[in-house]
């Protein structure tokens, strides 16, 4: 279903005490926003926000940003906040590939890709969040042994994220291509499109992959 767009949803974004707006423009990098030490773990594409919420109250010790680039999902996202809403938690309105840009070298602890855009086209596979151009950008940002999350429906897509990810030496920690029929499922936090593939009968591919030290 298409969300349709509402007038004034950027500015409300803006206004949001939930949601950082251009966060390159902030004047310092976003794992500063944070007055602890607490790790950090970044979602690209956080839909309207289930699993972002449900890690941020599971987890009262990390701190977490999901980063949304569609304005109108950032806004569905945003309306749905609460006031008792966990404080541990923001929505970043931008683009992920700006990681380097607003997080400072080594900062963050674990980056989730959940359901990223499979841009089937192989002109469009540079779009692809496990394209080399973004790993490059995850290995920058990410700590000592920091950590990707990967689940999607998208078979071509999980083969392709495979194949780029061993090329690029990361170390795997877990592979499958049914999460909710296998051992990892324990703990599992689905997000809305999960949710409803698995409605569907669907099965859900999984990866966790770790930098590797130089």
């Amino acid at each position: 279903m298409r969300l349709r767009y509402v007038p004034g949803q950027y500015q409300y974004l803006k206004k949001c005490e939930k949601t950082i707006t251009d966060p390159e423009k902030l004047g310092y990098k976003l794992n500063k926003v944070f007055d602890n030490k607490a790790p950090i773990h970044v979602e690209l594409g956080c839909g309207k926000g289930k699993f972002l919420r449900e890690n941020a109250i599971k987890n009262p010790d990390i701190n977490y940003f999901g980063f949304e680039k569609s304005v109108k999902v950032a806004y569905r996202c945003a309306k749905s906040t609460f006031e008792n809403d966990p404080p541990n938690y923001y929505i970043v309105y931008s683009n992920g590939d700006i990681l380097k840009e607003v997080f400072e070298e080594g900062s963050i602890d674990r980056i989730y890709l959940n359901f990223s855009d499979p841009w089937p086209k192989p002109s469009h596979y540079k779009r692809r969040l496990t394209h080399k151009n973004f790993l490059d950008i995850y290995k920058a940002v990410l700590v000592e042994n920091g950590e990707i999350h990967m689940k999607t429906d998208n078979n071509d897509l999980f083969d392709y994220s495979i194949e780029q990810l061993k090329a690029d030496g990361w170390e795997f920690v877990m592979i499958t291509r049914d999460l909710h029929k296998s051992i990892y499922n324990e703990g599992n936090i689905m997000t809305e499109y999960e949710e409803r593939f698995v409605n569907e009968g669907k099965k859900i591919n999984k990866l966790i992959v770790r930098k590797k030290n130089d």
